[in-house]
């Protein structure tokens, strides 16, 4: 099954017995390994961002409970810090290394090129292209999401057109680093906000970190002078300066990647992408000794790889009930969001 992309039959209970279409048939796994250890690296957003690098981190700590492995998570500070946060895993023996992040792309594929026999994952990032092409021991973690940003965006741009018509029909969406795992995010909420309200004006900005929350905020703050009532964050911890700039100016905020429902007072949604998922399924697939490498999971609506989070009370249901009918539609292929802005 090497260099066919492969689908995740993913759940979003953690603990649910899951099957994995083609990396599985029956009779055909390897015995458990033993004693199995991982090492996740984050990116430069580290491990303390609200988002994707800590919802990494908690799929990587639900496995150690559930599987007793040993897990090393090496932080990045820098991009200096890839090289030997991925050596690191290499050298200690680890029997999968983690890349969090299309950030570490290039130099995961020269490290995985140097260790062989080593098995490394890499989020948000294929690798049946270019730098991957031709690593085998390398397995793409991947998430088309702009079909849950089509979600979100559905949602605001419904609430503008039908709940807050007398308001300006703005919105905006702050990207931190613009790379392809930001963009589709933005292009999905872009696409379906103006499907649902055809007036609607969408500013789109990037604040070129996923750190600086205060890099976040000041782009926001831009799109707020110009009328923005909702604003979706898709910029990791940089993005929280988003959610406070909402808040501070009285309109909504959508999160991103984790649940942020919390992370913030006027949270209209979140966009949830399950990397917590895909990391846990990563490391069951090496402790049930089943191959990988060469292959891509892919993540979707359908198979719960994404999903909208917890939705405040001011949503009316007859908006969710039609944000629920357009992810049928994608589902069924009946709607297919753009991944490219």
């Amino acid at each position: 099954m090497r260099g066919k992309r492969i689908i995740v039959l993913a759940t979003v209970a953690l603990a649910a017995a899951v099957t994995v279409t083609g990396l599985v048939s029956a009779g055909s796994a390897a015995p458990k390994q033993d004693k199995v250890k991982v090492t996740l690296v984050s990116d430069i957003g580290r491990f303390n961002d609200k988002s994707f690098n800590q919802l990494q981190l908690e799929g990587a700590l639900k496995a150690k409970k559930d599987f007793g492995i040993t897990l090393v998570p090496r932080q990045s500070n820098s991009v200096a810090d890839y090289i030997p946060n991925l050596t690191a895993g290499v050298r200690n023996g680890s029997q999968l290394v983690m890349a969090a992040g299309f950030l570490l792309a290039p130099t995961t594929a020269k490290v995985a090129a140097k260790f062989p026999d080593t098995q490394f994952s890499i989020m948000d990032y294929g690798v049946n292209v270019p730098p991957f092409k031709g690593n085998k021991n390398v397995t793409g973690l991947v998430f088309p999401t702009e079909q849950a940003g089509c979600l979100v965006g559905y949602m605001a741009g419904l609430m503008l057109k039908t709940k807050w018509a007398d308001k300006p029909q703005v919105v905006g969406a702050v990207g931190g680093i613009k790379i392809p795992s930001v963009d589709n995010w933005i292009a999905g909420y872009r696409y379906c906000a103006k499907l649902a309200n055809k007036k609607l004006k969408v500013l789109v900005g990037y604040s070129q970190d996923f750190v600086k929350s205060d890099l976040c905020k000041a782009v926001a703050e831009d799109q707020i002078s110009k009328g923005a009532q909702v604003l979706f964050q898709v910029a990791g911890g940089c993005g929280l300066g988003t959610l406070k700039a909402a808040d501070d100016a009285g309109i909504w905020g959508i999160g991103v990647d984790k649940d942020q429902y919390n992370d913030a007072k006027r949270v209209l949604t979140s966009g949830v992408k399950r990397v917590d998922t895909a990391t846990y399924l990563a490391i069951k697939a090496v402790v049930d000794g089943q191959p990988l490498g060469g292959t891509d999971l892919v993540f979707t609506l359908a198979n719960k790889g994404q999903a909208v989070g917890r939705t405040n009370p001011v949503v009316p249901k007859s908006v969710r009930v039609q944000v629920a009918k357009i992810q049928a539609q994608i589902i069924a292929g009946k709607i297919k969001p753009p991944a490219k802005l």
